[in-house]
């Protein structure tokens, strides 16, 4: 198995383990897990977000590699809410089917396995990724949440008209606590300007704080729900985020006229596992945190064994 895979899951294993054990001793209770969510998602997500698009200049930015990773990603996309139906579920679903672990297991990863030329290709779609995906996923859960409004109140009132619901859920997607920072932080960068040190000190160790708090929590509420009923479906999850993802990149990427280093990069990118904070977008939309928290548990396990296949399938690329 490789060396370089083991070594950038087992620590996201370990705090998933972590945040486990404080749950089944129950050092953390099922009460506060609301306001741990609260925690990560409006505290310590903006303060790493903003800071990792603070220094992305748009004109530096090499958009074909990642090209095959988003189309792929999109089409996933669509399938999963022509599968599950257009809701809060759906959406969250088929955002579990898309996003990956790029920060935590991936810069790791790639560095190690691929040297600084694979970490340049990986930073290109970093800088995209929450961007693109998480401000997408906000916009279309804004969407049903206003639908869901709309057909709770339209017998009394009337349904609101489509430009106002859908007017509605792009303000609520800008001013949202994980795309806000993303948009500063990008508007920030073509400044030139750098955030002066007394104020990017406290915003760095607010931003190293989430992965291992996000993670944890992801153990407690495992250590918390009945995970063991949604293991099946969890795994369905993987599968589909794991090894259908990859394999879609691949084989659009060889459509574009991709080769060499960064299609691998782009694939293994969408091998990895389930990012953390679709865990959070289910806390935060109340909806599926069960099955989410399972899949992001199944999909890190199995990517102990499903990354290792996919980096030597590419190896040849």
């Amino acid at each position: 198995m490789n060396g370089p895979v083991i070594s950038s899951l087992l620590p996201v294993v370990f705090l998933i383990a972590v945040g486990f054990l404080a749950g089944k001793r129950r050092w953390i209770q099922g009460a506060a897990v609301s306001d741990l969510s609260n925690l990560v998602f409006l505290l310590l997500a903006p303060p790493l977000l903003f800071r990792s698009m603070s220094t992305v200049r748009i004109e530096q930015l090499r958009l074909e590699p990642v090209a095959a990773y988003f189309v792929a990603a999109g089409l996933i996309f669509a399938a999963t809410l022509v599968w599950r139906g257009f809701g809060r579920t759906g959406v969250v679903l088929a955002l579990a089917n898309t996003y990956s672990n790029t920060v935590m297991i991936g810069i790791a990863l790639v560095g190690l396995a691929y040297g600084p030329e694979g970490m340049v290709v990986l930073l290109t779609l970093i800088s995209l990724h929450s961007l693109v995906l998480l401000t997408s996923a906000t916009v279309f859960l804004e969407l049903a949440v206003a639908r869901e409004e709309a057909l709770r109140i339209g017998a009394d009132q009337g349904r609101p008209g489509m430009a106002r619901t859908v007017g509605r859920a792009l303000r609520n997607a800008i001013i949202h606590p994980v795309q806000a920072p993303i948009l500063l932080g990008l508007l920030f960068a073509q400044t030139g300007l750098a955030i002066p040190e007394v104020i990017d000190k406290p915003l760095a160790l607010l931003g190293h704080a989430f992965s291992p708090v996000a993670l944890m929590l992801v153990g407690i509420t495992l250590a918390l729900t009945p995970v063991g009923l949604h293991w099946r479906n969890a795994l369905a999850q993987a599968l589909v985020k794991n090894l259908v993802h990859p394999a879609l990149v691949a084989g659009l990427g060889w459509l574009f006229g991709l080769r060499g280093l960064p299609l691998t990069v782009m694939v293994v990118a969408a091998a990895l596992p389930i990012g953390a904070n679709v865990f959070l977008f289910a806390q935060r939309y109340r909806t599926s945190e069960e099955l989410v928290t399972a899949s992001v548990v199944v999909s890190t396990v199995l990517a102990l064994f499903s990354l290792s296949i996919v980096m030597s399938l590419v190896g040849g690329f």
